[in-house]
């Protein structure tokens, strides 16, 4: 139990910077994210997802790929950076097909 605790001392008390909070806050957004498609498909008695979704998903992915960035995990750099990519084509779509409609 002592090691158990020593372990938590270390990677919540010794390790905690700015650099941890930063991690807290872009997980935040993250969560945040399936918060808001959550609260829309209650609302639409149906699975949606709204556009704050991708917002979200970009802020938090940004902000994950700075932390992994600096802890050198390559790991989750590589999952963030693909991440990105994946979000910022979705939003790419939603503006693109939102011009279409408004066009015709």
């Amino acid at each position: 139990m002592t090691a158990f605790l020593n372990y938590l001392h270390d990677v919540f008390v010794v390790k905690f910077d700015a650099w941890v909070v930063l991690g807290f806050i872009a997980q935040g957004f993250f969560t945040g994210r399936f918060l808001v498609q959550w609260i829309a498909s209650e609302r639409a008695r149906k699975s949606v997802v709204p556009v704050a979704f991708w917002f979200f998903s970009i802020g938090g992915g940004a902000l994950l790929l700075v932390y992994a960035l600096y802890r050198r995990d390559p790991v989750f750099i590589a999952g963030q950076a693909f991440g990105l990519v994946v979000y910022c084509r979705n939003l790419y779509f939603i503006v693109i097909n939102g011009r279409q409609i408004a066009a015709d």
